[in-house]
C-alpha cells in the first residue's frame, strides 16, 4: 500500500481559510459542513511593566482535514464497515451504500473529521480528493492555498518536509497515527497543551 498524506507548513499559514472555502465550493457543502477546518490557537497575556509592557502572547493557525490515520478510530467503531481505509492509497473513505448514519465515526474521531449529513442519510468527510489524486492532481485545498502552506503526496515524501502532527489544539498523534505532517510555527505549543485556546470555536465545531 502507498499511504497518501497531507503536509501543513504552519510557519507559512496566515489563517486566511482559502483552503476551507475552496473545498466547500468544490463539493457544494452547506454552511454547517466543512471537510477542512482552520483552527485559530491563541494564548498568553500582555502586562504593564514600569514604563513599558511585556508579553507572552502567541497565535497561530492550524489547517486540518481528515488525517487518513494509520489507526483510524472511525474505521474501528463503524458497525457496518462503511468507513474503510483504501488498500491502495491508505485514504479513509465512506461507502455510502453501507453507511446508516449512526454517527459513531463522528463521535470517535479526535479530529472531528466525519459528519453525518442528515439530508443524505450517511456520513461525509474529506477523502483526500481521491478522484483528483487518481487523475494525477493535488487536492483542491492544496491547489487553492495562496501561501503554499499545504501539500499532498506519499507519507514518505511528506515526512521529509515535517514531523507527524504534534501541536495544539490537535490531539496526541499516538492515538490514531495521523498521516498529517507539519512544519511548526515559531511559537508552537505541543498537542495537549493548555497554554492557549481555540479562538474560533463556532467555526470548527
Amino acid at each position: 500500500m502507498v499511504q497518501q498524506a497531507f503536509y501543513f507548513d504552519a510557519s507559512r499559514c496566515s489563517g486566511c481559510k482559502t483552503c476551507e472555502f475552496a473545498c466547500k465550493d468544490a463539493y457544494d457543502l452547506d454552511a454547517g459542513t466543512a471537510y477542512r477546518k482552520v483552527y485559530e490557537y491563541t494564548g498568553g497575556q500582555t502586562l504593564r511593566t514600569g514604563d513599558g509592557f511585556s508579553t507572552t502572547c502567541f497565535s497561530y493557525a492550524v489547517s486540518v482535514a481528515c488525517c487518513h490515520c494509520g489507526d483510524p478510530a472511525c474505521v474501528q467503531v463503524c458497525p457496518t464497515e462503511a468507513m474503510r481505509k483504501e488498500a491502495d492509497t491508505g485514504l479513509v473513505r465512506v461507502d455510502v451504500r453501507h453507511c446508516v448514519g449512526c454517527g459513531y465515526c463522528h463521535l470517535a474521531c479526535p479530529y472531528n473529521a466525519p459528519k453525518v449529513d442528515r439530508a443524505k442519510g450517511h456520513s461525509v468527510k474529506c477523502d483526500g480528493c481521491a478522484d483528483r489524486v487518481a487523475a494525477g492532481m493535488k487536492p483542491v485545498c492544496v491547489e487553492a492555498c495562496p501561501a503554499r502552506a499545504l501539500d499532498f503526496g506519499t507519507a514518505e515524501e511528506m515526512e521529509r518536509l515535517g514531523g507527524r502532527a504534534d501541536l495544539a489544539p490537535l490531539p496526541d498523534p499516538a492515538a490514531t497515527v495521523p498521516h498529517l505532517y507539519v512544519k511548526p510555527p515559531a511559537d508552537v505549543r505541543p498537542a495537549g497543551s493548555k497554554d492557549g485556546c481555540v479562538a474560533n470555536p463556532l467555526e470548527v465545531l
